[in-house]
């Protein structure tokens, strides 16, 4: 293989050519130190596009590095630990030298294997180098009650064995699994639990000693890995555990966490929400939706039906906010509007969303998730309403004013649905849906007073997201059948049930 270092101008296929090109071998831990050294003194960002993290994980992350220390990303699931991981190639060398045909990547100036040593001992400095770009110097393993410690280590190979003609005694047939093979290089173990004990039990040497050992063969290679492991706490539920002398030896654990803030997780969602041109050309998503949709993962984080244990994934607020975009679009679609905005009623699209993403205590469960489901939709709706709007039920409570005049703000819309209902169908045409709004008495210009900077696409979303927030306080009924949502005499709505379907 031939390859041109960044930043040398000459081509090193040889050993000698290496030795001349004043080239220094250094481990990959001072290798990760160098480089983030230099990005920290050029003030460059450890991570790109990833965000809340930057005065907790990152810097905690950055002292482990400096320290030359393994790692384990300890926290709950969809807490970026995995991207963090593969973040760390960025800090290799973009090329390593390597002794060309090695199994291992061997350092061609501190070779381990048998196979280097004899290249070195035939060739001497005409000993082919190759180059391995930083992107190939990352392994991962999933932690999977399956894995061996064949998979990891390695062991013989028959096959091999019959092959070359070798006996079993011969170190030659020793194939090698993934952790020699990451040898100068990061290797991750996901999900780290899930290891059996008795595979945890293997790792020992390798994180203290730094070298392994495979089935009887009097072998020692002296590995060179940065390792990082993720996981997620040892309480949660009946998974596994990272048992006592491994965890001794694992010399850094880094807690990661969700997003300390609404706006951070929104900005977190927004970036990793997967659409297309035509849905961001068809489709405007105005903020309040957005808001909405990554309240409802905080309000399921800290709801008592959802296991807390698990998490809540960031992936809730993604997938939600993509289910919320695909129902827009597929209303827009079956009525040929070229362009549409997004309303509360297409929150009714991410309770798929939402059942595949929360663990369930029982009380959940006896619940049944969609209708949990449905719960979390009607909080984030009363919370951020709560910081948008006068609260409904002080309002309710309210005490005539000095000209003997109520001031509850929202007692026209009250009033105009004692007298009538209005059915908003969900695929109603953005002309339709706006007029829906605009025939409520009291309903538009209590939006337009109060947010006086919404254009006119929005104000009809804020309207609907006020009759939906009246109703959540039992100001006024609500029906939402299949197709459509009907805002009524709350007493009506009683008798009808407010049903959700």
């Amino acid at each position: 293989m031939t390859s041109v270092r960044t930043g040398d101008v000459q081509v090193v296929l040889t050993l000698g050519e290496l030795k001349k090109s004043g080239y220094v071998s250094r481990s990959v831990k001072e290798e990760l130190r160098a480089n983030l050294i230099a990005r920290i003194r050029a003030k460059q960002p450890l991570f790109e596009g990833i965000h809340g993290y930057e005065h907790t994980v990152v810097p905690a992350l950055e002292r482990a590095i400096l320290a030359g220390h393994s790692i384990n990303l300890l926290g709950l699931r969809g807490q970026a630990k995995t991207r963090m991981a593969r973040s760390l190639v960025q800090l290799l060398d973009e090329w390593m030298p390597v002794i060309e045909g090695s199994e291992i990547n061997d350092d061609p100036l501190a070779p381990i294997s048998r196979f280097a040593k004899e290249q070195i001992s035939i060739h001497g400095d005409r000993t082919p180098i190759a180059w391995v770009h930083r992107d190939q110097r990352y392994t991962e393993k999933l932690a999977t009650p399956d894995v061996t410690v064949a998979d990891l280590i390695g062991d013989s190979d028959p096959i091999k064995a019959a092959n070359l003609k070798l006996d079993y005694s011969d170190e030659r047939v020793i194939h090698f699994g993934l952790i020699p093979r990451s040898h100068r290089g990061i290797f991750v173990i996901n999900e780290l639990p899930d290891l059996q004990p008795r595979i945890q039990v293997a790792l020992f040497n390798i994180l203290q000693e730094g070298d392994v050992q495979i089935r009887g063969f009097k072998l020692r290679l002296p590995l060179d890995i940065q390792f990082v492991f993720t996981a997620n706490p040892e309480d949660y539920t009946n998974r596994g555990a990272i048992i006592t002398p491994l965890k001794d030896r694992i010399q850094s654990q880094i807690l990661t966490h969700y997003p300390p803030t609404l706006e951070m997780g929104m900005r977190i969602t927004a970036q990793e929400v997967r659409s297309t041109k035509d849905q961001t050309a068809r489709v405007r998503v105005p903020d309040l939706l957005r808001v909405l949709i990554e309240r409802i993962a905080w309000e399921a984080r800290d709801s008592e039906y959802v296991d807390r244990k698990s998490g809540v994934s960031a992936r809730l607020t993604i997938t939600a906010l993509e289910s919320l975009i695909s129902a827009a679009e597929r209303r827009s679609l079956r009525n040929g509007e070229e362009r549409t905005v997004a309303r509360i009623g297409d929150l009714q699209a991410v309770v798929p969303a939402i059942v595949g993403k929360i663990e369930l205590v029982y009380e959940g469960e006896q619940e049944g998730a969609e209708k949990i489901a449905h719960h979390l939709i009607s909080m984030a709706i009363r919370n951020v309403f709560a910081d948008l709007f006068p609260d409904p039920t002080k309002a309710r409570k309210s005490k005539a004013g000095a000209e003997g005049q109520r001031t509850d703000v929202y007692q026209p819309i009250i009033a105009h649905f004692e007298a009538q209902q209005l059915d908003v169908p969900m695929e109603a045409t953005g002309q339709a849906y706006a007029k829906a709004m605009a025939s409520v008495d009291g309903l538009m210009p209590l939006v337009r007073k109060l947010h006086s900077y919404l254009d006119a696409e929005e104000q009809a979303l804020w309207g609907e997201f006020v009759l939906h927030a009246l109703a959540e306080h039992s100001r006024i009924g609500r029906t939402v059948l299949a197709g459509k949502a009907s805002f009524g005499d709350l007493m009506a709505s009683m008798l009808q049930g407010d049903t959700e379907a």
